[in-house]
């Protein structure tokens, strides 16, 4: 499969950032004053460690937002850096940019707010300006993760491998509803190309 090469950027997950502007490319784009704080009545997960959920996680839900729109193969990459924040890269394929469609990808760099023993983190992909990232539900095993972003509008379900068995994904789900969230809206994400290799640290 060919690859095109581009270093066009888009939004994942992990954070509402508004009032955007320009483009809409995450890597490109200022807001303000986006929430950090996990939204009422999420409780990010505790006892939480930063070295085993370093890696790549697959994008296996999504609430709808226009950044990521019609996005598939979607992965983000996670890696602890030596100042203690960590170095997020986000990569997804669009289907309608061209015969060929086109890979995009976003770096950005996320920080916990408080003890990162509690997994909620602020996530920047622009200067100083940050937006919320919360692990509300967490596999004992780190092998799926539930996302909330500043409000229950944005939420993602994460896992180490491009499917989930139906009790696991079941399971999931009643824990997202059980958190307010609308689990009518989620977008189950295609996971059917190869992963292009992942860009060095810049």
């Amino acid at each position: 499969m060919r690859h095109a090469k581009s270093d066009r950027r888009f939004s994942h997950p992990l954070w509402r950032v508004a009032p955007w502007l320009g483009l809409g490319l995450l890597g490109l784009t200022l807001y303000g004053c986006a929430a950090t704080t996990p939204p009422k009545g999420v409780t990010p997960v505790g006892s939480f460690d930063v070295h085993r959920y370093e890696g790549r996680w697959f994008e296996i839900a999504r609430l709808d937002h226009r950044f990521e729109r019609g996005m598939t193969d979607v992965t983000a990459n996670y890696a602890l850096q030596d100042d203690g924040s960590v170095r997020v890269v986000n990569r997804g394929f669009d289907p309608a940019k061209g015969a060929q469609g086109d890979w995009r990808s976003a770096q950005g760099r996320a920080l916990f707010t408080g003890d990162p023993s509690v997994a909620s983190l602020k996530v920047s992909f622009f200067g100083p300006f940050y937006g919320g990232y919360h692990v509300a539900a967490l596999d004992p095993e780190y092998r799926w993760a539930l996302v909330v972003g500043p409000d229950r509008g944005y939420a993602w379900i994460l896992a180490r491998d491009k499917t989930l068995s139906p009790d696991t994904r079941d399971d999931i789900l009643r824990r997202a509803e059980a958190l307010g969230l609308d689990t009518n809206a989620f977008i189950w994400v295609s996971q059917e190309r190869a992963q292009p290799p992942l860009e060095p640290a810049s």
